[in-house]
């Protein structure tokens, strides 16, 4: 046997007991949130599932912590395939498509599963479709996958009991014209402020209350200053999973499907997370004295429509927006 036949031999010995080979495919994905967060627990389960299910010929790199730039260079990258992956509220969209940044408006959805069936509608669906047409960039899957908050709740030094009880409460609210006419039209009291002073505004009784992911809140130490936490769903929020395009389809079928199913699989984690850590929180804020109840919203989405109808009217509103919404409510019934 020559040298060079054992050096071969030798060679294609060591890679095979080397183990499996790395992953054909390498994705970066870029998101906000650290690692330790519920969210970044989501973001490593969906790599991780993606690895599984793709026999390893797909591999997801998360970089947390906006390691990759802010807001406008990722979605620039991501256009550009250097990330494949974002994971953000779909709000970033709307420079691709202007109704995007309707697909969390407040009160306008009768329950989560109200605002699933919007999302996933014709009229939300091509949207999303102009988006990609603009931008060469679309959502993974089912566009509601992934819970963000899981769900949104008022802070208050006062109780909320019912819808009548927000007239002339002193609401902070950050500096958005159709936020800030919106809790206008409930009957609020509506004061801008940035969100890190509301513990201070609320302490002073600058305001009275805030709305918040209900994540947040003790974190922020909400509770601390406003005893009252009442749940009232203002919108649902999701995680989209913004991906590129032309990365996707250069993927095989096979790999293709391994992502989705990874993909699904790290939405049900989401919502098994999110609610526990939510849980736990409420428990932890009850037990230092604070009161936690669920508002009964009929009253409120009620109210809303002749707001949304009078915008429609301006011509404020996406094209088919209200058509949607309450094709999406009927469907239910």
């Amino acid at each position: 046997m020559t040298k060079t036949m054992r050096l071969t031999l030798t060679t294609a010995l060591a890679l095979a007991l080397a183990g499996p080979a790395l992953a054909e495919t390498t994705w970066r994905m870029a998101t906000k949130m650290p690692v330790d967060s519920p969210e970044g627990q989501v973001f490593a389960k969906f790599a991780e599932l993606t690895e599984e299910y793709t026999d390893g010929e797909l591999k997801i790199d998360v970089f947390p912590n906006e390691q990759l730039g802010k807001e406008d260079a990722v979605l620039e990258q991501l256009q550009a395939n250097i990330i494949q992956v974002y994971a953000e509220g779909f709000g970033y969209m709307k420079k691709w498509e202007p109704a995007l940044a309707w697909v969390a408006a407040a009160f306008a959805f009768d329950d989560y599963d109200h605002w699933q069936r919007f999302m996933t509608s014709e009229t939300v669906t091509g949207w999303f479709d102009n988006a990609a047409e603009q931008s060469g960039v679309r959502p993974l899957g089912d566009p509601t996958q992934v819970l963000r908050g899981p769900y949104r709740v008022m802070v208050s030094n006062v109780p909320i009991e019912s819808a009548a009880d927000i007239a002339g409460v002193k609401l902070r609210m950050h500096e958005n014209k159709v936020a800030i006419e919106t809790w206008d039209h409930l009957g609020a009291e509506v004061i801008t402020l940035p969100w890190t002073e509301v513990y201070q505004g609320i302490s002073k009784s600058i305001v009275q209350a805030v709305n918040s992911p209900i994540a947040l809140v003790e974190s922020m130490r909400f509770n601390e200053v406003a005893p009252y936490i009442t749940r009232h769903d203002e919108y649902w929020q999701s995680i989209g999973f913004m991906v590129n395009e032309q990365a996707l389809a250069a993927l095989d079928e096979e790999t293709r499907a391994g992502l989705l199913k990874a993909y699904e699989e790290a939405g049900d984690y989401s919502q098994e997370v999110m609610f526990g850590v939510a849980e736990e929180s409420i428990a932890r804020m009850e037990e230092a004295g604070a009161t936690f109840s669920v508002l009964d919203t009929a009253p409120l989405v009620e109210k809303m429509q002749s707001f949304y109808d009078d915008m429609a009217a301006q011509g404020e509103l996406p094209e088919g927006f209200m058509a949607a919404v309450e094709a999406s409510r009927a469907s239910g019934q």
